[in-house]
């Protein structure tokens, strides 16, 4: 099982949310893997905050551990998203291109943000419960 993070499940990491942390450690560090949008997503993060020191460590080292994987899914994109504007259902532009991303390797996407649950086909798990 391939468990892709999104970018409010790193940020509950960082804070040291008990829950996520323990899950983080019980699950194999391979089976890990962020998109290159959520890369993106915290890389912006720290250049709005630049004198959080900290926090740039904890990301940066973050980053160093955990598998980033490149976003080249842009026909299940088109695809998802045109089926998305037929049902008459939105998503923001970037959670849409990470649950294209999660959808295209078949990862189960972390996250407890409940707008994915929009995206039918796309296996959600909220590990701050």
């Amino acid at each position: 099982m391939q468990y892709m993070l999104d970018t409010n499940t790193i940020s509950h990491l960082i804070k040291g949310h008990p829950l996520v942390s323990r899950r983080i450690v019980e699950v194999p560090m391979a089976s890990l893997c962020i998109s290159s949008i959520t890369e993106g997503e915290l890389l912006f993060g720290l250049a709005k905050r630049p004198d959080a020191k900290h926090l740039h460590t904890a990301v940066k080292e973050f980053l160093l551990r955990v598998d980033v994987l490149p976003w080249s899914c842009a026909a299940r994109y088109g695809t998802l998203r045109a089926d998305m504007e037929r049902r008459g259902k939105s998503l923001g532009s970037l959670d849409l291109l990470i649950g294209a991303h999660a959808l295209n390797i078949g990862a189960v996407l972390v996250t407890n943000d409940r707008a994915f649950s929009q995206l039918a086909d796309l296996h959600v798990e909220d590990w701050t419960v």
